[in-house]
């Protein structure tokens, strides 16, 4: 009789140490991808106040470049394009076209001295400077969570619950390889 005890409270306490073991792990890849959802939101914070900028920038290069409206039209396309992406491979997909048309801005104003002399056209070229540079530390802070995340929930032994409670691999925010280079880098401010 005290055999069988002994065998049932080792079965007992593996069975409690597997079911513990299940909560600490369910419990990781919750927080795990609370933390990813919270860098989403960082970035798309970043995102939504250079969408708000563009529009300023367009208007203000309207003043004195009304007449190049295929470039001003392109910019405005490619903002309404970003601020409806939804999810970290639309926007980096968008991102890029609008970073592309505000590159083609930017380059129109060389012909402009007098806007590029205008110190609101100034000011707002300095936000979008300092919104670029955060928009790559809080792209590098959400990859790096859906790199965390993704990694966890592929690990043994928690692989075997992943797909049982719906944790599925999270898209990381990226660009094509062509626009890369111009998202992370910061645009020039020349005065």
């Amino acid at each position: 009789m005290t055999a069988v005890l002994i065998t049932l409270a080792i079965i007992v306490g593996i069975a409690l140490l597997v079911v513990l073991a299940g909560i600490a792990i369910y419990n990781r890849m919750v927080a795990l991808r609370q933390t990813t959802n919270q860098a989403w939101s960082d970035v798309d914070v970043q995102l939504k106040q250079r969408h708000d900028l563009v529009p300023n920038l367009v208007e203000t290069v309207k003043g004195y470049a009304g007449h190049e409206k295929s470039t001003l039209d392109a910019v405005v396309r490619a903002r309404n394009a970003a601020v409806a992406a939804q999810g970290p491979e639309a926007a980096g997909a968008a991102e890029g076209q609008l970073n592309g048309a505000l590159r083609q801005l930017f380059a129109l104003t060389e012909a402009y001295p007098d806007l590029k002399a205008n110190q609101g056209f100034q000011q707002l070229q300095g936000e979008l400077s300092n919104l670029e540079t955060k928009i790559a530390a809080a792209r590098r802070f959400f990859n790096n969570a859906v790199a965390e995340f993704n990694t966890a929930i592929e690990q043994f032994p928690a692989v075997l619950l992943a797909g049982m409670f719906g944790f599925k691999p999270r898209a990381f925010f990226e660009v094509k390889e062509e626009e890369r280079a111009a998202i992370e880098a910061a645009p020039a401010v020349k005065f």
